[in-house]
């Protein structure tokens, strides 16, 4: 442990970066590499590139995204954005230990290659390998409750009891943000629509961030928009390269719906809530009283208005208001990273850490 940690959570669509001990992390960074030709390296075809962080606007069709669905598909994209993290903080601030977030999906493979790249490479002197679901919980202050994660790439549910998970009720359903993104690029352009078209991408991302919301009822959403006369609502509307302004249908405004209606959007699966009620229900009947009035939800896709406040009549018509809530805290699209900070600092944790010198040690052995 030290009075520094660089804590590194790194998602499927955005990296947080920063020291412990803010209430923010001080990088947020897209999860994007790029790959740009290198004429003066002649050779075989992965010699002839070279990585480089973001979209190139002069090559929109060289990006990706290393981290996909939870799981590192590009070793060697993760490693040139941890590379350029730890760089920057060392300049600014010299050496700290580093604790890097990681998804459950993590295969004990991945977790070697993660040492591997900080030990070896990037030679930093300690590293805690942190459960994000574990890390969204203690970010709420709380050591026993449901986590509720919805981010780009993955919606997980994972109760905890005493900052112990609870295996019987883990959840994790086959659609997050990427998939709502899919079906804005699908339903704006049609069959024009281009992943790496970078004005679609731009379209895309305001549409999510100032136009979706969750209805508290979708029937009744609906019948709202067919009743308002064509061009009523000005917000409801985006523009076309030429301006020319087009308006968004009531399904694109309520995309968010998702989450709650899967079906609607012909996704598998359970709908977030019955999900969150199946976890609880899976656990020990002596503890879902405690489970149900400890909710947290955290992760970018609560962040949409009206989500929160959906879960929670959910919530309380099956459980009953009395006993249903849910903690939904101002920075919860950070809950993970927080609560890293928060765990840098636990001499609990102590245990968990694995020093340069432990990790040569098991090399040798």
């Amino acid at each position: 442990m030290s009075a520094r940690t660089i804590i590194i959570d790194h998602g499927s669509a955005f990296l947080k970066a920063g020291l412990s001990g803010w209430n923010e992390p001080q990088l947020v960074l897209p999860s994007v590499v790029n790959y740009i030709p290198c004429r003066e390296n002649p050779g075989p075809s992965y010699a002839r590139r070279r990585v480089s962080l973001g979209i190139d606007i002069c090559r929109p069709d060289t990006f990706s995204y290393p981290v996909q669905r939870g799981r590192v598909i590009n070793w060697e994209g993760v490693e040139h954005i941890w590379s350029f993290i730890l760089e920057k903080h060392r300049l600014e601030h010299g050496d700290f230990p580093v604790i890097v977030t990681e998804s459950p999906l993590k295969e004990p493979t991945d977790r070697q290659k993660t040492l591997e790249i900080m030990f070896e490479l990037l030679d930093v002197p300690s590293v805690l390998l942190a459960d994000q679901r574990e890390m969204s919980l203690y970010s709420s202050g709380l050591l026993t409750g449901v986590v509720v994660d919805s981010g780009c790439g993955l919606t997980r549910v994972q109760p905890f009891h005493l900052g112990r998970p609870l295996w019987p009720g883990e959840k994790t359903l086959e659609f997050a943000g990427q998939d709502l993104s899919a079906y804005l690029f699908k339903s704006l352009f049609k069959e024009d629509y281009n992943r790496h078209n970078l004005f679609q991408l731009d379209t895309v991302a305001s549409t999510q961030m100032n136009k979706c919301y969750v209805p508290q009822n979708l029937g009744e959403e609906l019948d709202f928009y067919q009743s308002l006369p064509d061009g009523a609502d000005r917000s409801n509307s985006y523009l076309l390269p030429d301006g020319t302004p087009v308006e968004l249908t009531a399904m694109q405004r309520l995309a968010p719906e998702m989450f709650f209606s899967p079906q609607v959007f012909n996704l598998q699966g359970p709908s977030l809530p019955q999900a969150v009620v199946e976890s609880i229900e899976a656990c020990e009947p002596s503890l879902c009283p405690l489970l149900t009035s400890h909710v947290v939800p955290c992760g970018g896709n609560t962040l949409y208005p009206g989500f929160t406040t959906r879960l929670y009549q959910l919530m309380s018509s099956h459980f009953s208001p009395t006993r249903a809530s849910v903690f939904a805290g101002s920075n919860r699209h950070f809950s993970v990273w927080l609560g890293a900070s928060v765990v840098a600092h636990l001499s609990t944790y102590k245990s968990e850490w694995v020093t340069k010198a432990e990790y040569n040690e098991r090399l040798r052995l």
